[in-house]
């Protein structure tokens, strides 16, 4: 049986890594290509978080993530003609994932015995650095150094995450309950252009 946190860990990797082989297959890198950049993609963060925890990262002990990476990218080149046209395909999938490895972060982060701050700023690096990684690999300015709310979007659900945990919401539906608010922080921003001024420097 697999529990819940495993369950947003897997359809986490899945949504990322098609996320970047949607990319990559914009930039039309071949077959290989498109594959490390899905995989970079939804391990990358979990990586960061793993070491910064002193942890072995999740990956190397796991290969099922390296198999769902594959079949996401045979999920593209079967249903290529849909995914690839389709201009919201990247942001939903992209969404989805932010807001699954969000609360994967903020989740091993406290099983480590992390305080909560801690906790969400892991929560933040699992769910934004991915997506960073690969907006560098296909040579795009990173989502996380724009104005769109992302990073944030994680910090948000962090947030919901630990007032649910202080009202005493069960464990499961709190996490349910903040990977929605980050995937909805990050659709809302979207759809009415909520964002932070950008930093200006000298004229």
């Amino acid at each position: 049986m697999i529990d819940f946190i495993t369950l947003c860990d897997y359809v986490g990797t899945f949504a990322f890594a098609i996320s970047g082989i949607r990319l990559a297959s914009a930039k039309k890198f071949d077959w290989f290509g498109a594959y490390v950049v899905g995989i970079v993609t939804a391990v990358g963060g979990g990586t960061i978080r793993d070491i910064l925890l002193n942890a072995t990262p999740f990956w190397m002990t796991q290969p099922s993530y390296m198999v769902i990476s594959g079949l996401a990218l045979l999920f593209v080149l079967v249903f290529r003609k849909y995914v690839i046209r389709l201009n919201n395909t990247f942001f939903i999938f992209d969404a989805v994932g932010l807001g699954l490895f969000a609360i994967v972060g903020i989740a091993k982060s406290i099983e480590f015995g992390f305080p909560f701050w801690v906790a969400i700023v892991m929560g933040t690096i699992t769910g934004a650095f991915g997506g960073m990684m690969r907006d560098i690999l296909i040579n795009e300015e990173p989502l996380i150094f724009r104005k769109d709310i992302y990073a944030l979007a994680c910090v948000f659900g962090g947030l919901v995450y630990y007032g649910c945990d202080r009202m005493g919401v069960p464990l499961s539906l709190t996490q349910f309950i903040a990977a929605v608010a980050v995937f909805m922080a990050r659709v809302l921003a979207v759809k009415y252009h909520i964002s932070l001024p950008a930093l200006k420097g000298e004229e």
